[in-house]
C-alpha cells in the first residue's frame, strides 16, 4: 500500500538498514516523521503545503537556524535503534529530550558482547583535559596487556553471568557484575531540534571517541532526511562559534564596516597580542579559545557508507547468538 505520508527518497534509501560502529554495536533509522518542508509549513503557518520554491524554503530554514528559532524543527522526528556499549549509554542518556525504551536485562538474556578498543584508540590520560585522553596512541605493548586483562575480567564475568543462570538465579540480579563494556541497545526517539543539539556536542572533538562515532553515522542520517536543516547546522552551530562582548570589543579594533557595506581591517589597526587580551578581560583559557574560534578547520561530512549497511535479519542473528545457552540451544534443536 502507497503512503500518505510525506517521505524522502534519501532516507527511505536507508530505513531500516542497519550501520556497523564500533566492535559490536550500530545504528538504524527504524522510522521518520517530516523533512525540511516540515520545518517551513510550521514556520509559515498561513500558507498552504507547496506553495514555496526549494530555493525559498533553504532560505527560511536558514534564517531559522541563524537565529535560533527552534519550534519548527521540533515537528520533525528521528525513531533510531541502537546498541552501544553501556558506558555509551550512560553519557548518551544526559541528552533527556527523548523517548527510549533499552533492552532489559531483568526480561532477556544479556548478549555478552564487550567493546574492546582499538589500539589506535587506545591512548593514556590527556594531560589537559580531566575528562579525555592524549591524541597519540598509547604503547601496543600497554595496549596488548590491558586487552588482555579485560580479557580475563570480562571471561570471569561471563562466566559468573552463565552459572547464576543455570542456579535458576533471578535474570535482575545475574546481571548486576557485567561490565561497562558489555553492549545494550534501545530504541530511542527525539526531534530535529533536539537531535542537532544532541550531534552538536557529541561530534565535537572534544567528546569521547566513542560516542563520536555514533553521533556521526546519525548526522549522515540527518542529511538524508532534512539535508537543507543538516547545511543549516552544519555552518551556524556545527562550525560557527559565539563570541563574548570582550571577544567582540576586541575584534572590533581590528575590523570596521566599510562604505560599501563590506569588511576590512581599521584603519592603522594593529594585532592585539594576548597580553593585551587579558587586559582587556579574558582569561589565558579565553584567549586561547578565541584563537581557536578564528581558526576555520575542515568543513566535516558526515556521508553515509551504504556498502556497509546491514540488514535487520542479519543483526538480530548476530545478537541472538551472543545469548548465554545459545549453541547449546542450536546444538540441541539439531538432534
Amino acid at each position: 500500500m502507497q503512503t500518505k505520508r510525506p517521505t524522502t527518497p534519501a532516507a527511505e534509501e536507508i530505513l531500516g538498514g542497519y550501520f556497523p560502529v564500533l566492535d559490536h554495536g550500530f545504528v538504524s533509522l527504524v522510522d521518520y516523521m517530516g523533512s525540511d518542508e516540515d520545518v517551513e509549513r510550521a514556520a509559515r503557518v498561513s500558507y498552504g503545503y507547496g506553495t514555496r520554491k526549494r530555493s525559498a524554503t533553504r532560505g527560511l530554514v536558514r534564517y531559522l537556524r541563524r537565529h535560533r528559532h527552534t519550534t519548527p524543527s521540533e515537528m520533525v522526528e528521528f525513531k533510531f535503534h541502537c546498541a552501544m556499549p553501556m558506558f555509551v549509554a550512560r553519557q548518551w542518556v544526559r541528552h533527556r529530550t527523548a523517548s527510549i525504551n533499552e533492552y532489559s536485562g531483568r526480561y532477556s538474556l544479556m548478549p555478552l558482547l564487550f567493546y574492546a578498543p582499538e589500539a589506535e584508540h587506545f591512548a593514556l590520560q590527556s594531560q589537559s583535559n580531566n575528562q579525555g585522553r592524549e591524541e597519540e596512541a598509547a604503547s601496543r605493548e600497554l595496549w596488548r596487556v590491558a586487552m588482555e586483562r579485560w580479557d580475563r575480567s570480562r571471561t570471569e564475568a561471563a562466566g559468573a553471568y552463565q552459572w547464576l543462570l543455570e542456579e535458576d538465579v533471578a535474570r535482575e540480579l545475574a546481571r548486576i557484575d557485567l561490565p561497562l563494556s558489555t553492549y545494550t541497545q534501545w530504541y530511542w526517539k527525539i526531534d530535529l531540534h533536539n537531535l542537532l543539539h544532541f550531534l552538536t556536542l557529541r561530534v565535537d572533538p572534544h567528546a569521547q571517541w566513542e560516542i563520536q562515532a555514533f553521533a556521526q553515522v546519525m548526522a549522515g542520517m540527518v542529511k538524508r532526511v532534512a539535508p537543507l536543516s543538516y547545511e543549516a547546522w552544519v555552518d551556524y552551530d556545527l562550525m560557527g562559534r559565539p563570541f563574548s562582548r570582550v571577544e567582540r570589543e576586541a575584534l572590533g579594533r581590528l575590523v570596521a564596516a566599510g562604505a560599501d557595506g563590506g569588511i576590512g581591517p581599521r584603519a592603522g589597526a594593529a594585532s592585539i597580542s594576548p597580553a593585551e587580551l587579558e587586559e582587556m578581560g579574558l582569561s589565558p583559557r579565553e584567549v586561547r579559545e578565541l584563537v581557536e574560534k578564528l581558526s576555520l578547520g575542515a568543513r566535516p561530512d558526515f556521508e553515509l557508507d551504504l556498502a556497509a549497511m546491514r540488514d535487520a535479519e542479519e543483526v538480530a542473528r548476530e545478537m541472538a547468538r551472543a545469548v548465554p545457552g545459545a549453541e547449546a540451544a542450536r546444538e540441541g534443536g539439531d538432534g
